[in-house]
């Protein structure tokens, strides 16, 4: 069976028709939020990042929120490969030991032990990744205003309901709630333009550097109630900083590339659709594709392929419930698909020796 599948956007589509698909195209790269479904994209990523895109020389944007912002930075490292696969080994073990009474971890703890595992894993290298020449990366994070300036046990919760109503009346209303602010490296001693347009919401930028980068990477990752807000970030406005993928869920993004060239969005992702704003899952009305998506060229797994996954499904946060203490199991589960995985980027492999526009269908 088939393990992958590939959508791209009517751009995207008539370029590879005309040209088919060379990494020199590829003007930026998107890793969304999605905690461990971010697993799969494991053997991509090395693929990608450790042998195509290598082949070319021209400038590559790195846009991630949550898991997606620590994928796109962990590619900006040197020997990315070798940190891909630490990356991978690291998230499958993370382990939060519950506290006596306690039936799930307190945010406190998660944040306290995720800080620590980011320490552990960039400490020493954040000059290096940000000193990439040729990617520059773009961290996505929420930060809160009004009721959410603050984290706060009543003023948080009553918060968040109010951007889950106003939402679902517009996205563009839940500005009053969050703001887009964007940490963009900085190579030439500006932070780097961003690759889309920012009209669809309000949106901030700030200098990505070594006194910022942890607590930027940490507020992307940090699930409202599963972790503390990341409040002072250094050169960034004052506020509770959270997940990126509040925002930007899926990162469906006004892409427009800064620099001249074909522009592709390569997209290696966990499904077809690309949800707006993490707000936006059970809107299914606006997971449809727009013109925002029309230079992408997205790589998913086969819904059926995905059925023959350990529990058929991918990883998910519903796992740490579901083995609870049973690490060994969890790890086990987990380590499957990260392997079933590499059925992925062996098909993109071998489509990218003869890009067919036939196996394409539209996002």
């Amino acid at each position: 069976m088939k393990a992958l599948r590939l959508y791209a956007g009517p751009k995207a589509l008539a370029h590879i028709r005309t040209h088919g698909l060379a990494p020199g195209d590829i003007a930026c790269l998107a890793g969304a939020a999605g905690g461990p479904k971010g697993l799969i994209l494991g053997p991509l990523d090395r693929f990608v990042f450790g042998q195509w895109l290598p082949q070319s020389s021209q400038t590559v944007d790195l846009v991630g929120a949550s898991i997606g912002a620590w994928r796109m930075a962990t590619a900006c490292l040197n020997d990315c490969v070798s940190a891909f696969e630490r990356l991978e080994r690291d998230y499958i073990a993370q382990h939060y030991e519950l506290e006596p009474g306690r039936k799930r971890p307190t945010a406190t703890q998660v944040s306290r032990e995720f800080g620590k595992s980011l320490g552990d894993f960039y400490g020493g290298r954040i000059d290096e990744l940000l000193a990439h020449p040729r990617y520059r990366l773009h961290v996505m994070t929420s930060r809160g205003v009004g009721l959410l300036a603050r984290e706060h046990p009543l003023f948080t919760p009553l918060g968040y309901a109010g951007a889950y109503v106003t939402n679902a009346i517009s996205r563009g209303l839940m500005d009053a709630w969050l703001e887009r602010v964007v940490f963009s490296s900085a190579p030439g001693g500006q932070a780097s333009q961003l690759p889309f347009g920012t009209r669809d919401y309000r949106t901030r930028q700030v200098r990505l550097d070594a006194a910022n980068f942890m607590a930027a990477v940490q507020a992307s990752c940090s699930i409202p109630f599963v972790l503390r807000a990341v409040h002072g970030i250094p050169g960034a406005p004052r506020g509770a900083y959270w997940d990126g993928g509040i925002t930007d869920y899926h990162l469906h993004l006004d892409y427009q590339s800064p620099r001249p060239g074909p522009g592709i969005v390569l997209y290696p992702h966990f499904q077809r659709q690309v949800v707006p704003g993490w707000l936006d899952k059970s809107l299914k009305w606006r997971h449809r594709a727009t013109a925002f998506l029309d230079s992408v060229l997205l790589l998913a797994p086969n819904p059926e392929w995905v059925s023959r996954l350990p529990n058929g499904k991918l990883p998910d946060r519903t796992d740490f419930t579901r083995y609870g203490s049973q690490l060994a199991e969890r790890v086990r589960v987990w380590t499957q698909a990260a392997r079933q995985s590499e059925q992925l980027a062996h098909e993109f492999e071998a489509w990218l020796e003869r890009p067919d526009p036939g196996q394409i269908a539209p996002l």
